[in-house]
């Protein structure tokens, strides 16, 4: 086939063809500005369609959307054209052209362009940020493990990682027990006897159950009740148990706590064993950290370091044992109606107002002729359908919402469930050794109040914001507290000591590992010591007045003193 290329006319009047020139088959159609053109020529329309339906309107197949229709020229479709020509002619792509993608049919029709929507976030950026996640927990696991024997210790400040009591060079220690192997121990205790009761308890004031944030009530103080922090032997009622052979182990609930409760704890803590003849004493040193309460213990946000600043470890627990203090006499119907039991208060002088407080002596079998007896507290009574129910009566405490993260007073009316598990997190030993408390005592409800800082830079001046109560037992399956477990680790501790000869020991929970040590102390260790104890309130310094929000003037009358007079403790 030969092509010929047709004759061009010249115009030499001007530009374009000449007037007198009309192309040859090309049908040209006039049209306006404001007429709508899909394009400009049309190849690609059918020819037998057009052909044989001249009357359909289709924008493919209709020449009337385009200037220009070859279609019709005669010489490009003429019969004479070879038709091997025509048989060895092959349409390279005969797909329709691909439809833009914007317009209302990509945008609102998801469902059918589902996978022509683009991409958010590229496959291989994922997989890297993904990775290197990976990596920095990894990092981060090595160094907890090495820097702070793993479980539960996060990012803790130097400063609570020391050792709740001196090691001394000449103690000889014995033997060290990790965590892990508390987690297996299991030892099931029969019902406890009641030996004894002591003490009187006020009843529970029903009202501060209403308390809310919007209805807070301030915490007043009870400097004129004295409280009583006495360790295992320096109890007479013990003393006389002993004497009559009652039992060979003897502790307090707080001491026993503290043992049920070992693998929670974070800071370090120390326990003193007394082996005199064939019975164990289980006592505490004058000014240990059982006489306090930890706060933020299992959190990981740091606490300052600094011994003095207000929101370290030392002051918050300092803090934390009067609000308890307070708050445990506050929510009392202080009406001189009490219920007295078989004797008075042990500790307590002949006219000496004490705070309402009942001492529960109760005796558990370990096994076959050893006995187990245990000073246990409550707090208050509750009368219910003409039943006492025993209360214990505890406060968490919030100092500043930036470390724990939720603002008590906005959350705790309509999201109550959320404050109580970031305590959870937060404080897991101090709530876990309360409930064990509770459940040594046979408590029938613990109450928790949530009390807060009237200001967070005011540590004197505090509000009760709520108060709520659970049943011991409910509770301990909440936090997963297993009584089987608590015993275990009680009952594999008096076997370890029954089997040292007499003496004074000492069990030291490591301030940097998940593990206890026993050492082999002198006998008079501990005697005299120089206890720091805590400032009284009177002579602490006072926080600095702030005009901004009028914290000034609530400072002032802050807390209700019922009388000026020093907390008493015996030791």
């Amino acid at each position: 086939m030969v092509f010929e290329i047709a004759t061009v006319p010249f115009n030499p009047d001007g530009w374009g063809p000449p007037n007198h020139t009309n192309p040859p088959n090309i049908p040209f159609a006039p049209f306006s500005r404001s007429d709508k053109l899909g394009r400009i020529a049309d190849w690609t329309r059918n020819l037998n369609t057009s052909n044989t339906n001249p009357n359909r309107s289709n924008n493919r197949n209709d020449a009337s959307d385009s200037a220009f229709d070859f279609t019709l020229d005669s010489d490009l479709y003429s019969t004479n054209h070879d038709d091997n020509n025509d048989s060895t002619f092959r349409l390279v792509d005969g797909k329709p052209p691909p439809r833009p993608k914007f317009g209302p049919k990509w945008r609102f029709n998801n469902y059918q362009n589902r996978n022509q929507l683009p991409q958010r976030r590229d496959e291989e950026v994922e997989a890297k940020r993904r990775e290197a996640e990976k990596d920095r927990a990894r990092r981060d696991r090595i160094y907890h493990n090495r820097s702070a024997g793993g479980a539960n210790q996060g990012r803790r400040e130097s400063a609570i990682m020391k050792s709740s009591v001196d090691i001394q060079p000449e103690w000889n220690m014995l033997d060290q027990i990790p965590f892990g192997t508390f987690s297996k121990l299991s030892f099931v205790v029969s019902e406890p006897e009641d030996l004894l009761l002591c003490g009187g308890l006020e009843y529970y004031d029903r009202s501060f159950d209403r308390v809310t944030p919007k209805s807070e009530r301030r915490l007043e103080r009870f400097k004129n009740r004295n409280f009583f922090k006495v360790t295992t032997t320096d109890d007479p009622v013990i003393r006389r148990f002993a004497n009559e052979d009652k039992a060979a182990v003897f502790a307090t609930d707080a001491i026993l706590s503290t043992l049920m409760c070992a693998s929670r704890s974070v800071y370090s803590w120390d326990i003193v064993v007394q082996r005199v003849g064939n019975k164990l004493f289980f006592d505490k040193r004058d000014g240990s950290q059982l006489d306090l309460l930890s706060v933020h213990e299992t959190s990981q946000e740091p606490l300052p370091e600094a011994k003095d600043d207000i929101n370290s470890a030392h002051s918050l627990g300092v803090e934390a044992a009067y609000i308890n203090q307070n708050f445990s006499q506050q929510v009392l119907v202080r009406d001189g109606n009490k219920v007295v039991f078989d004797e008075a208060n042990p500790f307590a002088n002949e006219g000496e107002e004490v705070a309402s407080v009942a001492y529960r002596y109760r005796r558990w079998k370990l096994e076959e002729n050893l006995y187990l007896v245990a000073r246990c507290e409550l707090q208050s009574v509750l009368d219910v359908n003409n039943q006492k129910q025993f209360l214990t009566l505890n406060a968490l405490n919030e100092f500043d919402s930036k470390y724990s993260g939720v603002d008590w007073r906005q959350k705790l009316e309509t999201q109550r469930g959320a404050v109580l598990a970031t305590e959870l997190k937060n404080n897991a030993n101090k709530l876990a050794k309360w409930t064990a408390q509770a459940l040594l005592g046979s408590a029938d409800m613990m109450k928790v109040g949530y009390v807060s800082r009237v200001h967070p830079r005011d540590h004197f001046n505090h509000v009760i914001l709520a108060v709520a109560g659970y049943k011991p037992k409910d509770f301990a399956s909440q936090i997963n507290l297993n009584t089987a477990n608590m015993w275990g680790i009680v009952k594999s501790i008096v076997d370890l000591c029954m089997k040292l000869g007499e003496g004074k020991y000492v069990l030291v929970k490591d301030p940097a590992k998940p593990q206890v040590r026993i050492y082999e102390v002198p006998a008079d260790a501990f005697e005299n010591d120089y206890v720091e104890e805590p400032l009284p309130e009177d002579e602490q310094v006072q926080p600095p007045a702030e005009n901004g929000d009028g914290a000034a003037e609530e400072t002032s009358v802050a807390a209700t003193d019922v009388e000026d007079k020093e907390i008493d403790t015996v030791p």
